[in-house]
């Protein structure tokens, strides 16, 4: 399955910002669906999954309250609904699919990944 993440911009801390992930190829159905962001200098953190057969999802501690994903089916796409956002959400942010055995919190477990859109929070 291909990703491809959009939706990043430029937003003032307390903004909300929605990226997508549509994915192509095949359908969502075999997958889950995990969100991750990385720094320069960092390790790619991860940030929420959700299982695509139920939408049951969980999220870091650092965004839990703030950011919430949804799916579409009809769309094969995912989203990450992100609000009141804070200068340290500032990332590039990925979506990555792992197969729908796999539900982890694990960059390594990650199958295919998308190439990235820029969150970038001002103060």
């Amino acid at each position: 399955v291909q990703l491809q993440a959009s939706g990043g911009g430029l937003v003032q801390a307390g903004g909300s910002l929605r990226l997508s992930c549509a994915a192509s190829g095949e359908t969502l159905n075999r997958y889950n669906l995990g969100w991750f962001r990385q720094t320069p200098g960092s390790e790619r953190e991860w940030v929420a999954r959700v299982r695509w057969s139920s939408g049951f999802a969980t999220y870091a501690d650092s965004v839990q309250g703030r950011f919430a994903i949804s799916r579409d089916h009809a769309k094969n796409t995912v989203y990450l609904q992100m609000d009141n956002l804070k200068p340290e959400d500032t990332a590039l942010y990925y979506c990555a699919a792992s197969h729908r055995s796999v539900f982890s919190v694990v960059a390594e477990n990650y199958v295919s990944w998308g190439q990235g859109t820029q969150v970038t929070v001002s103060s």
